[in-house]
């Protein structure tokens, strides 16, 4: 059987699983994709926002970083405040490569973009429909599937990639743990719209004793509020008039990654895999890069090297993610106190800055083999 007659099944058509459809399509497979909700994240409900240098380099050959250029917002700095003070700023625009280290879009916006290049292919995902379960010897999983009308569909599949999330069907009908630790304490986060232009060309973490509130622009219009305070919005020091408050939620951080990253043929890629903190902007992007290298593997043949490839990522990113998370949460005065007097020091450390700006940019993981120059 020629590689590209392969049968392919993705779950999940969030930007996980239409990367991995994308990037297989290009290389002449046609993978089947399916996602149990109506139709990609609605824009103003987009929990990712951050697009990092890495991601526009994989997405490159697709022509979907073209995309994203046109519609999102370059980040110029990263600023940390303690009350009134600036403790560091970091200009996130001197890294090396094409692109600068982060860029602000919507996750249904990127979405959307990922589905119209998906589209050139023909390759269109089956929404409202759901894996029931996967079983059978897993080096050719048989699916289960149950359509919108109701009805159920049994499929084998060659190559099953499991896109479906942090509460994924198909890790846990394949027995794939999923060990780690939940934080104590909720966030919380507001999206608010102005009545005029707003600065988005700079992300800010305002810190408190104890907690913190982070700035994150949406748009020209609107700035997005994260904070571990739940009265956070009496506190905002806000640009320009409110228009309206688009969207408010709150969430509690996990810690968690698989054991393995495949069983048999079946693979694991995005929050199926791994959920962590939102500080630095990694999870949609670690999800991008699982997609990207799983179909290179793929297309090479190599799919069993996938585990060993990407679990040192997952972790390096885990730990990074922790880190900085840690750093903007500290409750205890006295950590305080040494934390706003360590942070404008080590911010003008040369080695510090630049193995932080490695993060942000997503060049702190292996450098994909297939794009020359992928930085």
């Amino acid at each position: 059987m020629a590689p590209e007659h392969r049968s392919i099944l993705i779950a999940g058509a969030g930007t996980t699983g239409l990367t991995a459809a994308l990037e297989l399509a290009r290389r002449g497979f046609r993978p089947r994709i399916v996602d149990n909700d109506a139709g990609p994240v609605p824009m103003v409900e987009s929990r990712a926002l951050g697009v990092n240098a890495r991601i526009l380099a994989l997405l490159g050959p697709s022509r979907v970083a073209d995309a994203i250029l046109q519609e999102a917002q370059q980040i110029a700095q990263f600023r940390i405040v303690a009350k009134t003070s600036r403790l560091a700023t970091l200009d996130i625009t001197k890294v090396p490569g094409r692109h600068s280290a982060m860029h602000m879009l919507a996750q249904g916006h990127t979405e959307r973009l990922l589905l119209s290049k998906l589209d050139d292919f023909e390759v269109d995902p089956e929404w409202q429909t759901t894996v029931e379960t996967v079983s059978g010897d897993l080096t050719r999983p048989v699916v289960s599937l149950r359509r919108p009308d109701g009805t159920l569909e049994t499929a084998t599949f060659d190559i099953v990639i499991s896109a479906d999330g942090a509460h994924s069907a198909i890790r846990k009908a394949v027995g794939i743990g999923f060990p780690g630790e939940a934080l104590e304490s909720s966030f919380y986060l507001a999206d608010f719209r102005y009545k005029r232009e707003i600065d988005p060309h700079f992300v800010e973490m305002q810190l408190f004793d104890p907690g913190m509130i982070g700035r994150l622009p949406v748009d020209r219009e609107v700035l997005r509020y994260i904070s571990t305070l739940p009265d956070f919005e009496e506190r905002i020091e806000h640009p320009a008039p409110v228009a309206e408050v688009t969207w408010r939620s709150n969430f509690r951080i996990h810690f968690r990654h698989v054991e393995t990253m495949s069983k048999g043929n079946v693979f694991l890629a995005g929050d199926a895999a791994h959920i962590h903190s939102p500080a630095g902007a990694r999870g949609m992007n670690l999800g991008i890069e699982d997609a990207c290298w799983l179909a290179w593997l793929i297309s090479e043949g190599r799919e069993g090297d996938y585990d060993r490839l990407r679990m040192p990522a997952v972790k390096t990113v885990l730990k990074q993610t922790r880190q900085l998370t840690t750093l903007f949460t500290m409750s205890n005065p006295l950590a305080i106190s040494m934390r706003n007097l360590a942070v404008p020091v080590l911010f003008r450390l040369p080695a510090f800055s630049r193995k932080l700006l490695r993060g942000v940019a997503g060049y702190d993981t292996p450098s994909p083999p297939w794009i020359d120059g992928a930085l």
